[in-house]
């Protein structure tokens, strides 16, 4: 039942931009940041954190009000908050005392049984680093959209191009991952292969996910 309830979910975060596109031409744009404010309050009230639990609540407000009194600018505000959320997630790994770095935690996943090349951890903290960065782009750019731009213009940034931009960067970073291991001597067999990295991302991704929130 969860497994069917985060699929649901996906796939509305996924088509939310394009709600909010078709809310705003046909005058219904309250209806999108409504439902996410539904799945907000799912959260909080299944969340074990009081702080998580208070923070989701914030945002559920947020977002009723918004969709009574602000509606536009406010249906714009949610892939401002997941971008931002992404940010801050990955970034506080970097913090002292709250490593290691994300992509390390999942990286160390492809070496159970031995240490992992010290190469790779630097690596992997500069990775860390370089999606915190992404993250803070698309905040910044969802903003300057949200506040100055066409709807049209908002929905195919936060609905599209996010996640080519996503994609383009995982390929470009996989190129570039063998080319300076390389260039390292690092054994071949020791360069995270994509397949199992994204097995052991879909199968322990949540499991890290919770144990960074509460690190």
């Amino acid at each position: 039942m969860q497994t069917i309830l985060r699929i649901i979910i996906g796939i509305i975060v996924l088509l939310y931009p394009y709600l909010v596109f078709r809310g705003v031409q046909e005058g219904g744009v309250w209806f999108a940041p409504a439902v996410i404010a539904g799945i907000y309050f799912y959260q909080a009230i299944k969340s074990q954190q009081t702080r998580g639990r208070v923070q989701k609540l914030g945002i559920v407000l947020v977002l009723l009000l918004g969709a009574i009194f602000y509606q536009d600018l406010i249906a714009k505000l949610v892939p401002i908050i997941i971008q931002l959320s992404l940010m801050l997630f990955f970034g506080k790994t970097l913090l002292r005392g709250k490593g290691p770095s994300l992509v390390e935690r999942f990286a160390r996943l492809d070496f159970p049984d031995e240490p992992m090349p010290a190469i790779l951890v630097n690596y992997c903290r500069y990775l860390t680093l370089m999606w915190s960065g992404f993250f803070a782009f698309n905040v910044m750019t969802c903003v300057v959209l949200a506040l100055f731009a066409p709807v049209e213009w908002w929905a195919i940034f936060t609905g599209v191009l996010i996640f080519l931009l996503s994609v383009l960067l995982m390929i470009a970073e996989y190129i570039w991952r063998h080319i300076y291991f390389r260039t390292q001597d690092l054994p071949f067999e020791q360069i995270p292969g994509f397949k199992q990295s994204a097995r052991n991302m879909i199968v322990n991704g949540r499991k890290i996910w919770l144990d960074v929130q509460t690190s």
